[in-house]
């Protein structure tokens, strides 16, 4: 479809944001959807994209990824993600990784080195072992406020923190998790179609909130399937968020762009962080309804001096 001009959406996961916390999740959507928009303004794929603002999240505590991840029942990291390509629906996904900085670098090897989509807990430890990954010692990865949060055995507000992006389409997607999950449970981010699903013939969509509820109705894959059907992204997105929320009682959030570059950031939580940048425009919120909009120049100006 041509060359199309470069967009790219980020959401820093749905649920209840804490007001001490609202400006570093602004903050940190903002930089990752700059960087990836970086990437692709110089000409880059839309999958190093995808994966360069993924790795921004994972590396910003704010965000239940990476560094700043929930912690299962036992008071571990255990992550998830995956990335995809829409040109020829390749993907890579890792589950129940500990002890590694970025996720969704592994993810990303997964895609490009094996023949393989996802792999788990150990094997995928063995993989990034095998490819080199530095190891990270578990509690590098644990913030006091994760720590926190699992002594007091919150129900999560769950955060996953997530991304994607369009140009050839592609997403990408790294959590956490639930808040004191059981040992191995596997979320929607690590499952194809759930969590993230890019194709170049619809678009590429990534999703955040309940992730049994979005396994339960293959929620990325039923928002493209409604855009292939004719709907806009948003109508496509507030469709199947209306549909999970009637059907399973599950809350969410999602992100889509169509291949046309078209874009949507809606959510059926309370709260979603999201940031978007196209035609130099940056576009941000978090409530229902709150939209700041900024020029890429004057958002890049303000990200050097610190938010």
């Amino acid at each position: 479809f041509g060359r199309m001009k470069p967009v790219i959406v980020v959401h820093g996961g749905a649920g209840r944001i804490f007001k001490e916390r609202e400006e570093g999740c602004r903050a940190g959507v903002v930089r990752a959807a700059l960087r990836g928009y970086g990437i692709l303004k110089q000409g880059g794929s839309a999958l190093d994209a995808v994966e360069e603002a993924v790795r921004s999240m994972e590396d910003d505590p704010h965000f239940n990824a990476g560094c700043g991840s929930v912690l299962n029942e036992k008071g571990e990291v255990e992550m998830d993600a995956i990335i995809m390509d829409g040109k020829n629906l390749d993907s890579g996904a890792v589950s129940a990784v500990k002890c590694i900085a970025n996720p969704i670098k592994l993810a990303r090897l997964v895609m490009e080195k094996t023949k393989h989509m996802l792999l788990t807990d150990h094997g995928a430890h063995l993989f990034a072992q095998a490819m080199g990954i530095p190891e990270t010692p578990g509690e590098k990865l644990i913030t006091e406020r994760s720590r926190e949060r699992w002594k007091k055995n919150l129900e999560p507000d769950s955060n996953p923190e997530e991304f994607q992006n369009e140009g050839n389409v592609a997403c990408a997607t790294s959590t956490g998790g639930l808040s004191n999950k059981l040992i191995g449970r596997v979320g929607d981010t690590a499952c194809i179609g759930s969590g993230g699903y890019a194709d170049n013939h619809s678009g590429a969509t990534s999703t955040t909130g309940h992730g049994e509820s979005i396994m339960k109705v293959v929620l990325a894959r039923l928002i493209l399937y409604h855009m292939e059907q004719g709907m806009s992204p948003e109508m496509a997105a507030d469709t199947a968020l209306d549909y999970m929320k009637t059907r399973v009682g599950g809350l969410g959030g999602v992100i889509v762009v169509s291949n046309s570059g078209e874009w949507a950031a809606r959510f059926s939580t309370k709260q979603m962080s999201w940031a978007t940048v196209k035609d130099d425009q940056l576009q941000y919120g978090i409530y229902a309804g709150e939209r700041h909009t900024k020029s890429v120049d004057e958002a890049l100006a303000s990200e050097s001096e610190g938010f």
